[in-house]
């Protein structure tokens, strides 16, 4: 019977997410669809998606956001920004993480989220795995971005790992490939709790802290397309050193 109460609570907590997730889209649609009608405005956008989205939605949950920083952003510079890719809420808290406005590159799939989806759609890159057409539109559209004075936001790992004991999945060549392109450092980004609070697991979810560690960065300039597998490992063993330290 109290395992039935909880898996109830933990229902309603659930879905008390997603409304969380639309209730400010939908009261300030009128405004969201100025700000993401032209890229020129999209310091803006990033700005409501950061104090207004991120936290309605985190504080709302309960969750208790904290930043320990190894090395601080500097105001103005582009960076390739990336992390472990646990859980829905590792969206807002990334943005917690940096007020230097970034772009997500993410899957197209979640476009098709109702209401979420139609402004996911007109702010991020999005990319369809499977194709490599798509992948190679992603550079050129990431390059567009970074020219304008943004930092790029990518989960390494291509998604959430199918196997929930998995700590860290291996990660993709795509964002270490464009940071060197453009020598911009990398800064990986441990999410510390977000797959203990509210992983992809249903029923597995929770108020408490949420705690993002941002390492130091790494640096890019003077480096080669072949030395990306060099970045990419030395990244990995930085996010999974953090997460396995606790």
């Amino acid at each position: 019977m109290i395992k039935l109460i909880t898996r109830f609570l933990q229902l309603l907590y659930r879905i008390w997410f997603y409304l969380l997730v639309a209730i400010p889209i939908i009261v300030f649609f009128p405004l969201l669809l100025v700000l993401t009608s032209s890229e020129r405005l999209y310091p803006q956008c990033f700005w409501f998606a950061r104090n207004v989205w991120a936290n309605f939605i985190l504080y709302g949950m309960f969750f208790l956001p904290r930043i320990e920083r190894e090395q601080k952003l500097e105001k103005g510079k582009s960076y390739m920004l990336i992390a472990n890719h646990t859980s829905m809420a590792d969206i807002m808290m990334m943005l917690r993480a940096s007020k230097n406005p970034f772009v997500f590159v993410g899957k197209k799939e979640l476009a098709k989220i109702p209401i979420f989806g139609f402004v996911y759609k007109r702010i991020c890159i999005l990319v369809d795995r499977s194709s490599s057409q798509s992948r190679t539109a992603v550079y050129k559209r990431a390059k567009r971005r970074l020219d304008q004075g943004l930092s790029i936001c990518i989960f390494p790992e291509g998604g959430v790992p199918d196997d929930s004991s998995v700590v860290l999945d291996r990660f993709k060549d795509g964002a270490f490939k464009l940071a060197i392109a453009h020598e911009i450092p990398v800064v990986p980004i441990a999410f510390l709790d977000n797959k203990k609070r509210f992983s992809y697991d249903f029923f597995s979810c929770s108020p408490g802290m949420m705690r993002a560690r941002v390492h130091k960065f790494i640096k890019t300039e003077g480096l080669e397309s072949s030395d990306s597998d060099i970045i990419k490992e030395k990244a990995r063993k930085v996010i999974y050193d953090g997460l396995t330290s606790e």
